[in-house]
Formats: C-alpha cells, sequence, structure tokens
C-alpha cells in the first residue's frame, strides 16, 4: 500500500489495546475508519481520540458470523468502498488444557480464529473493488511457538498464521496484499480481560496475569507504528517487540526443543533473573 491518506480503514477490536491504537495511527495519517468492538463503552472513547477523522462506529461481535456479514454490507452503504482491513479483535484464556472445557476452546476460537475468516470472507469482495488493498491478520508469537498453559490461544493463532498464509499465496498477482502479524508481550489488557477456564485455580490465574505484566516489553503506540509501517511496505509477516523478534530466531534454530526453552525463559524473567537458558 503506497499511503494512508483517504482509504478506508476496517479495524476490528478497535474499543483498546492494539486495535485503538492502530485506529489512532491510521487516523493521524488521513485513513477514514470504519472500527468495531463488541464493547460499545471502550468503542465510543476510541472514537473521541480520532479528532477530525471520518469515522464510524460499529458494535459487532465477530464470533457471529450473521453479525459480521451485516458489518461488512453496512460499512459498504456506509462509505462505499474498504481499502484496508485489519482483523484485530481477540480474546485469551487461563487455564492448560486439562483445566479448560471444550466450551471455554470454542468459544475462543469463534472470536480468535473464526472472526479473522469471516471478516476476510465478508471484506474481500469490497477489497477486490480498489486499485490496491489489504488484508492485515493479528497473530501471536504464540502463533510461531507453542508454550504451555496457552493451548487455546496457540493453536489459534497458528490456524490465523495458516490461513492467512494460505490465503497470502492465493492472492499473490491480484490487488490485495496479505500481512501476518505477530506481535510479543503488548501492554494491553488482553491476559487481564481473559477468561478463566471452566477447572483452572483463580489463584494462579491471577498469578499469570501478574506474570504478565512483567513480561510485556512494547507499548502498543510502538506496536501500531510497526504495524503501519509494515502496511506500507507490504511486508507479508510483521514481528513485534524484541521479545518477538528472540522468540522467532529461538523457534527457527530450534524448532524441536523451542516451546520447552521459552517457558524457562519466561520463568526466568518473571523471578527477575537473567541467566542464559542453554540446552
Amino acid at each position: 500500500m503506497r499511503e494512508i491518506r483517504g482509504i478506508v480503514a476496517v479495524v476490528t477490536g478497535a474499543g483498546s489495546g492494539i486495535g485503538r491504537a492502530v485506529a489512532v495511527e491510521l487516523a493521524s495519517a488521513g485513513a477514514q475508519l470504519a472500527i468495531a468492538d463488541v464493547n460499545r463503552a471502550g468503542l465510543e472513547e476510541t472514537s473521541k481520540m480520532l479528532g477530525s477523522a471520518t469515522v464510524r462506529t460499529y458494535v459487532v461481535d465477530v464470533s457471529d458470523v450473521s453479525a459480521v456479514e451485516a458489518f461488512a454490507g453496512q460499512v459498504g452503504k456506509d462509505f462505499g468502498r474498504a481499502t484496508l482491513l485489519i482483523n484485530n479483535a481477540g480474546v485469551a484464556l487461563h487455564g492448560t488444557f486439562a483445566e479448560i472445557s471444550l466450551a471455554d476452546m470454542e468459544w475462543l476460537f469463534k472470536i480468535n480464529f473464526w472472526g479473522v475468516v469471516y471478516g476476510c470472507k465478508f471484506f474481500i469482495p469490497l477489497l477486490e473493488r480498489e486499485p490496491e488493498a489489504h488484508i492485515v491478520n493479528v497473530s501471536s508469537v504464540f502463533g510461531l511457538v507453542g508454550p504451555p498453559g496457552q493451548t487455546a490461544y496457540a493453536a489459534s493463532k497458528f490456524a490465523v498464521r495458516g490461513f492467512t498464509e494460505s490465503l497470502r499465496s492465493e492472492l499473490r498477482g491480484t490487488r490485495i496484499h496479505v500481512t501476518c502479524v505477530h506481535p510479543g508481550g503488548i501492554r494491553t489488557a488482553i491476559a487481564e480481560n481473559a477468561r478463566t477456564g471452566a477447572s483452572a485455580q483463580p489463584a494462579r490465574a491471577a498469578q499469570d496475569k501478574e506474570r504478565f505484566k512483567r513480561l510485556t516489553p512494547t507499548s502498543p503506540k510502538t506496536a501500531a507504528l510497526t504495524i503501519v509501517k509494515g502496511i506500507l511496505r507490504n511486508k507479508p509477516r510483521i514481528l513485534i517487540g524484541p521479545d518477538a523478534r528472540q522468540i522467532d530466531i529461538l523457534q527457527r534454530l530450534s524448532p524441536a526443543r523451542a516451546s520447552s526453552r521459552l517457558a524457562v525463559i519466561f520463568e526466568r524473567r518473571a523471578a527477575g533473573t537473567k541467566t542464559a537458558v542453554k540446552d
């Protein structure tokens, strides 16, 4: 994508965190915004932060296929077009695979994975009309490596990664660019708002939330700037944060051991130590 000014950007999960920060950066660069979130209050707060930009808000549950279809249709009516789609909405879940229920896992997948699929399915017809368009799907570093305690989340983010890579291959040669984003630890409320698995211990979930706060080196603004810069460069993959780059290298060098090594790194960082991890 050559420039942001004048485009119509659709951002899901825009009521807080990365989605909000991306909306702010796009607005400051001259984009028109169609922002969506299931949280009306957060969405309205984001809208107030967008200054004089043209913006419309949509309360949308991305896990509802009919709601996303209606959302795309309404954006088409309101703006007449869409240039950039950022599928950012996502949730987290505390608990090991033994501690979460199938209903917990299905709930998470409906948002993290199917929300991305629905967004692409219903907005691509609008994007195809543009001289140049772009899809950005937000995965995670846990779409590169699966740590313990993240079976549901990692599975959904690996699914987003696989879906996005295949979609990119299918759209190669068209006017639609496709990017997969892998954020590391970002200082957002996703962990604080995470659901606790059916059999998970609340006390341990609280400890996990505190640990997450100590392992989030990157601000949402920095993440947003990285994403926008990547869009302008049509990058197929965007890593956000020093931890994301380290995890990517770790996975490339030792894919069979990456998950276990990562678990040790996280534990030592959470404890405030910097001892090197050895094989």
